[in-house]
């Protein structure tokens, strides 16, 4: 990725100060509400692993079944309203009417639509549990997720009513509580596993033990939780000045142009929830396998929950940073300012991981005590199974966030071809890596699929960047890659003395209980962060200083 700088380096970091919304506000909003989500989402996440299990049939049933919303979520409005909403919509408020007929049209089409797909897929239920879930699998184990999924699908609904408010709130640089509300989800659904709790109901129970009742209490409250957090947009948007009037037809509407990009972003999905289809079948077959031959095995629940902790910085640093700047990036777009757009470019790639790459250093040293830690009432063997999946996916995080904002700036010019080809390229790399373990060993099959997802998705942010650079010019890659030098050496010393720590702590601290997992990965993980923040600061990484600024303006003050 490696360029060398240009005079269009130095415009573009002028650029980086123009005028316009407060990016470091904006993130610091989304950050806050995303991190107390995620907060609330492991507490939530933690019971779901009390009260199903985590490596037993049941509990892949539910997994199987909650994760459908899921993809049809992210296939019909996930990446497709995401690639095309904030871009439509920045261009449509510069019509006479600030965009609110656009907006309307696009809501009473897009809600219809929601409606009539949700229906159909509550109907294909047995058909879609049998897509998900391996071949192998006895008819109970089956049906348990078909109830499961019946309950859950009316999610995908609630999911798109959330996606579509969410992007209307984004594009008037509204934040907040796009953000926030799904904290509200997570305190509902908790609601609902507490519920087992408090009645003393059958907890890891085998697949004959699930009762019509208690299957309805998890699956209601669930689905109950994104319906709240849909509609808890409601307020925020009327805050905007719009008021919804439904609005029907397509002439002279506008939307052409976006429903020609949502039909690449639409395909892009499709091939992306394909190969989780495949995965999805080859994890639960190699759980089945691996119970069979009476060892530990990570399967789908398994690879969920590395996922769930995988996002979590993910979801904190890079999805808050960007989304402030794709609506920054589209107006850029739009207005033909190429330096602007490089510039945003270079500060997404690097601001996230300043703090990205020791997170990632951290979680790598204290994985199998933070999976303890996270899953308190889960049995060590079964956290001690997921270690593998969860290193394989972590080393990857940084790219993650990469290919995720090369995505978007290709959604900012409108331009939903590249990043389908990318996705193409994405997809390949990772059914090999599947593939390879589908033929192995099943316990060893879910980290096979975490190493996939890592390696996959370093390919395509590198080739999407060389493809920005064909578009945009130079990008001034050099200077990311010299930060991300000195950030990296910064990890390395502030992995050695966690590294140091860790081997003291475990002298005087029981690893093997849950207040022991939990202090170890607290204060591993401090030491590292700080060391590492703190050398680079020594190295002047401007990054982390701007990462640091409001807390020693704070200090400065006091």
């Amino acid at each position: 990725m490696s360029e060398a700088a240009t005079p269009q380096e130095d415009l573009g970091d002028e650029a980086e100060h123009r005028s316009g919304p407060d990016i470091g506000r904006s993130s610091a909003i989304m950050a806050s509400g995303t991190l107390f989500s995620r907060v609330l989402g492991f507490a939530r996440n933690s019971l779901t692993a009390y009260v199903v299990g985590l490596t037993i049939i049941a509990a892949d049933a539910w997994n199987a079944a909650n994760t459908l919303p899921n993809i049809f979520h992210l296939l019909i409005a996930g990446g497709v309203l995401n690639a095309v909403i904030v871009p439509q919509i920045t261009r449509a408020m510069r019509d006479a009417d600030g965009g609110t007929t656009y907006i309307n049209r696009l809501l009473t089409l897009s809600v219809t639509a929601l409606a009539v797909i949700t229906l159909l897929l509550m109907l294909a239920a047995p058909l879609l549990v049998s897509l998900v879930v391996s071949s192998s699998w006895p008819p109970e184990a089956r049906t348990l997720a078909t109830a499961f999924a019946v309950l859950c699908l009316p999610q995908v609904f609630f999911y798109g009513l959330y996606t579509l408010l969410g992007q209307v709130l984004t594009a008037h640089h509204k934040f907040g509580a796009f953000m926030w509300s799904p904290a509200l989800a997570n305190l509902v659904a908790i609601g609902g596993l507490l519920w087992f709790v408090l009645t003393d109901q059958t907890r890891q129970g085998s697949v004959d033990e699930w009762t019509p009742t208690m299957i309805a209490v998890l699956g209601g409250s669930a689905t109950v939780s994104i319906a709240l957090q849909a509609f808890a947009l409601v307020p925020a948007l009327r805050s905007t000045g719009l008021r919804f009037r439904p609005v029907w037809g397509l002439r002279g509407s506008g939307l052409r142009g976006a429903s020609r990009m949502a039909m690449w972003a639409f395909a892009a999905v499709v091939v992306g929830q394909g190969a989780y289809l495949v995965n999805s079948r080859v994890l639960t077959g190699a759980l089945h396998a691996a119970d069979a031959q009476g060892v530990e095995g990570a399967g789908l629940t398994a690879y969920a929950n590395a996922f769930l902790l995988f996002m979590l910085p993910h979801g904190i640093i890079t999805v808050s940073l960007v989304t402030a700047l794709f609506t920054r990036i589209s107006h850029a777009a739009h207005d033909g300012d190429t330096r602007a757009v490089a510039a945003d470019l270079r500060r997404g790639l690097t601001l996230p991981g300043s703090i990205l790459l020791p997170g990632t250093a951290a979680i790598l040293l204290v994985s199998p005590w933070l999976l303890a830690a996270v899953l308190p009432g889960t049995p060590r063997d079964q956290t001690d199974a997921s270690v593998g999946v969860l290193v394989a996916m972590m080393i990857g995080l940084v790219p993650y966030g990469w290919f995720f904002l090369v995505q978007r700036a290709f959604y900012a010019y409108e331009d939903g071809r590249t990043p389908f080809v990318l996705q193409l390229v994405l997809t390949g790399v990772a059914l090999t890596f599947t593939f390879v373990g589908s033929i192995g060993a099943p316990v060893h099959a879910a980290t096979w699929v975490g190493l996939g997802q890592t390696v996959s998705n370093l390919a395509a942010a590198i080739i999407g960047l060389w493809l920005l650079r064909g578009r945009l010019g130079s990008l001034g890659l050099a200077r990311v890659v010299r930060q991300f030098v000195r950030m990296g050496i910064a990890t390395a010393l502030g992995t050695l003395v966690g590294w140091g720590v860790l081997r003291g702590l475990l002298v005087v601290v029981d690893g093997g209980t849950w207040v022991g997992a939990l202090a170890i990965t607290a204060l591993v993980g401090v030491v590292v962060v700080a060391v590492a923040l703190a050398v680079s600061l020594r190295l002047r990484v401007e990054e982390v200083s701007e990462l640091l600024a409001p807390l020693t303006r704070r200090l400065r003050r006091g």
